[in-house]
């Protein structure tokens, strides 16, 4: 999981259409309707998925991986539109986050694993009781347990021993969002280890050659190329980022 930063813009569909239906969802809501039917064209719309993909640099927004070559991406809520369960055990709680369903602050791309295997319409607050159940209450004043990757920044709670993360300091929130969504799943811890291995070994060859004064062109040449690499890994486009920075803050 690394920090995402969307434009301060939503894209225009959002801000007119996506208004609109907003406003007409609150309006039935006052009027007694409980369940809604939503516009996946709205909030799926080509220049949402676009900026999506632009911001997360085409990565899921919560495992990290790279998506498009494989899948289309989901468009994930949040906090959940049509209904929310505060754990796997409870029933499915309607209406959901209606009001939100096509909020550029509530949308983020991720893969469909993450989204519909795990996270799912789970949104986990510290006290249920203050949970918001309709655009008349404030979202601001809810405590969720999963972490909003677009708010803070998912390295200060999310740490890596190899492959596996781990919730750093036993932080309750990092905790549950890695149990959610998932993030320690056999495939992808694999996947994980996979870059990890590479990484590592550049590392390795980058800082035992550094010191070396009677280095050969050749040698330099490699210096370099590892370092471009090294470099690589640890931009946000790359997959896995969060782990690469973690291994070459030499914390792992």
């Amino acid at each position: 999981m690394i920090r995402v930063t969307r434009p301060e813009q939503a894209p225009r569909i959002l801000r007119e259409r996506g208004q609109r239906t907003t406003e007409q969802n609150q309006s039935a809501f006052e009027a007694g309707t409980r369940t809604f039917e939503f516009d996946s064209s709205l909030y799926g719309a080509k220049s949402v998925k676009n900026a999506l993909i632009g911001a997360q640099h085409g990565k899921c927004a919560f495992c990290e991986a790279k998506i498009r070559h494989i899948d289309h991406g989901d468009v994930e809520h949040l906090r959940p539109k049509g209904g929310f369960r505060q754990s796997t055990k409870d029933p499915l709680e309607q209406p959901g986050y209606f009001w939100l369903a096509y909020a550029w602050a509530n949308l983020f791309l991720a893969c469909s694993l993450c989204n519909q295997s795990f996270k799912r319409n789970l949104f986990p607050l510290v006290d249920p009781a203050r949970r918001a159940r309709s655009h008349l209450d404030d979202v601001a004043a809810e405590e969720p347990l999963l972490i909003d990757p677009a708010k803070e920044d998912p390295a200060t709670l999310i740490g890596f021993r190899q492959e596996v993360a781990f919730p750093i300091d036993g932080q309750p929130r990092a905790r549950i969002t890695i149990e959610i969504l998932g993030l320690n799943r056999v495939e992808l811890a694999e996947h994980r280890l996979d870059r990890l291995r590479k990484i590592r070994v550049l590392r390795d060859l980058l800082h035992g050659l550094a010191g070396n004064p009677n280095e050969a062109e050749q040698i330099r040449q490699i210096l370099e190329e590892a370092r471009e690499i090294l470099e690589e890994a640890t931009k946000a486009n790359a997959e896995y980022a969060s782990m690469a920075r973690w291994l070459l803050e030499r914390r792992l």
